[in-house]
């Protein structure tokens, strides 16, 4: 069931920019869109300190309720005309330790939810996962709320999410909510355009695609769909004050910088706790009073494709959860572990074809490669269990010099 949103969102966005040197920084950047297009009206700065976790729903000079008149947008360096394609394959952003310094970057929240492309054509909007599922069905009100969008065709990119009444995003929330038990807001925060009326974007740098974005989405409060703010500069206090408001972490973009197709350098992730996929291999039987199941036992790809055992995951179930995931592993169930080496007291033990992936949140990794106090988080039904491998942060490069516009 989908609720229409509340301005929680802008709670966390709020708090994370509080600061006034980073208050700052919002408004430049906000007077560098300006220039991308002499037809964009100039606004009044905000009468507060916008900021972070969630994307404010917040637009200055318009009236709520009230929906705008997209006008064509001025000409985007970079842009060409092009037909709408089918499926755009979305950009990755790298792990890495720290994030960059320097005002070539900036930065957004990391939702905690689905990453979901949407393609509008002909009054239409699909909604795709990152593996090409249309997943339009399970978001019925997102896919209502982009065919209704200013634009003859479009393709955004951005990520589904569930926003609670701090401003923060929940995966276990999402899971609630798509199962009929959650009742949160669920919105779709888009943080990039790939094409517009004719036009393909990508070439185009990241910077004038979100000053076109931001112009083409809807500034009713209520709207599901909102417009995913950002900073530019101070990454590291943006990262800090993210985790000591128990965001998921950041997301550091090259501001001058196309889109791409691929996982590179020019998107990088900084997570605030250990949080990865992994595939599900087996399960335990429950002990006591528990229902369901006791534990799955959980691995990872190596770089020769085997499956790799990384440990067990026996809390953070709900009762609900549980009883459907012990449906879905019963059919999968085979007769030989799918791990390249048999985990230690494998006796009891109930093995499964690796086709699901869970969401574990876990302390850290020991040096035998086993997780540290693990906790489920959830199903995710939009990656495919062949792509799970262990995430390992990488170091940040040293800054790199201003873009010059």
């Amino acid at each position: 069931m989908v609720v229409r949103s509340r301005d929680d969102d802008s709670l966390a966005f709020c708090r994370l920019c509080r600061s006034a040197s980073m208050t700052s920084k919002i408004r430049n950047g906000r007077a560098r869109h300006a220039r991308v297009s002499a037809e964009r009206p100039a606004r009044p700065s905000p009468s507060r300190p916008s900021a972070p976790g969630l994307v404010s729903t917040e637009r200055t000079g318009a009236t709520p309720g009230v929906e705008r008149k997209r006008a064509a947008p001025g000409p985007i360096p970079g842009a060409r005309e092009a037909a709408l394609p089918a499926f755009i394959a979305p950009q990755l952003a790298t792990l890495v330790a720290a994030p960059p310094a320097g005002d070539a970057w900036l930065h957004e929240t990391k939702f905690d939810g689905y990453r979901i492309l949407c393609r509008l054509s002909g009054g239409r909007a699909t909604l795709w996962s990152r593996n090409r599922l249309d997943w339009s069905a399970s978001f019925p009100e997102i896919a209502e709320a982009a065919a209704a969008l200013p634009a003859r065709e479009a393709f955004l990119d951005g990520e589904i999410a569930v926003v609670l009444g701090n401003g923060t995003t929940s995966f276990q929330a999402l899971q609630n909510a798509l199962s009929g038990d959650g009742r949160s807001p669920i919105v779709y925060f888009v943080f990039d355009l790939l094409h517009l009326d004719g036009r393909d974007l990508r070439a185009a740098s990241l910077e004038d695609r979100k000053a076109a974005l931001e112009r083409l989405l809807p500034s009713r409060r209520e709207s599901p769909i909102r417009y995913s703010r950002h900073v530019v500069g101070q990454g590291e206090s943006f990262f800090g004050e993210a985790c000591r408001l128990g965001l998921e972490g950041i997301v550091s973009k090259r501001r001058d910088k196309p889109y791409e197709s691929a996982r590179g350098r020019s998107w990088l992730k900084v997570k605030c706790t250990h949080e990865q996929e992994f595939v599900i291999g087996g399960f335990t039987e429950p002990k006591g009073t528990r229902a369901g199941l006791g534990a799955l036992l959980l691995g990872v790809h190596d770089g020769e494709g085997t499956l790799v055992y990384a440990g067990k995951v026996g809390t953070g179930f709900t009762e609900s959860s549980v009883r459907a995931l012990r449906d879905r592993l019963e059919r999968l169930r085979v007769s030989e572990s799918p791990f390249r080496h048999r985990p230690p007291g494998a006796a009891g033990i109930h093995w499964v074809k690796p086709a699901l992936v869970a969401q574990v949140q876990f302390t850290e990794w020991t040096d035998d490669g086993r997780l540290r106090h693990p906790t489920f988080r959830g199903l995710r039904e939009d990656k495919p269990a062949r792509d799970i491998v262990r995430e390992r942060a990488e170091s940040p490069r040293p800054p790199e010099p201003r873009p010059t516009r």
